[in-house]
């Protein structure tokens, strides 16, 4: 399994900063490559199967309601079209990758069209996930509860077995709703190639 580490000079500079003010270690793995949804992936060398139905590149977002952190309101993403949408998936974030793929997000993701929304998804509660964004102080990103039934990692293949958590993603989907990228990462300590996911975001907002 082949990974390179914080291939970007933006990527280091920001984790240096990172530490100390969010506990997070500015040495974190970041994945190139990717696996697909409905397989495997890695955690400190065990293999753990991928549950759910594999979305695909090419394939509408399926059809499942998440729950809002902020409003608590009932959320199915294929239902926003007219949008490009970054969606961030992590195990849980109270996390230090899972942190750091958030603050990633929501301070260097500034640089991504408004048009573009940004959203972080988990398995965590709606309140714990509220805490998290007030604590983080990150503005511009919505966070989205996978809680109960884990309805979108099995609609997704990226529900983790034995741990039951979601496996660290990203996804875009374009304003049709249709999956354009994905990165699942091999590794779940590591983090995803964040910045290739933002050029492939700006690429499908330049798209007529």
């Amino acid at each position: 399994m082949l990974t390179k580490k914080l291939p970007f000079l933006t990527m280091a500079i920001f984790f240096s900063l990172l530490m100390g003010c969010a506990g997070t270690q500015s040495n974190i793995p970041v994945d190139e490559f990717s696996v697909e949804p409905g397989t495997t992936v890695a955690r400190k060398g065990q293999s753990f199967k991928l549950l759910g139905t594999p979305i695909a590149v090419g394939k509408p977002l399926p059809s499942v309601e998440l729950r809002d952190a902020n409003t608590m309101a009932k959320v199915d993403l294929s239902t926003m079209k007219g949008s490009i949408l970054f969606l961030s998936i992590v195990p849980s974030l109270d996390t230090p990758v899972c942190e750091a793929q958030t603050h990633y997000l929501g301070e260097e993701g500034d640089k991504l069209s408004p048009e573009i929304k940004r959203i972080i998804i988990s398995r965590d509660t709606p309140f714990a996930q509220k805490r998290f964004a007030k604590e983080a102080k990150l503005t511009g990103l919505q966070y989205l509860s996978d809680h109960g039934d884990a309805s979108f990692g099995k609609a997704t293949g990226l529900l983790i077995d034995d741990l039951m958590l979601l496996s660290r993603s990203v996804i875009l989907v374009d304003k049709e709703g249709k999956v354009r990228y994905i990165q699942v990462v091999p590794d779940i300590t590591h983090l995803p190639d964040m910045e290739r996911a933002f050029q492939k975001a700006e690429a499908l907002q330049g798209e007529e």
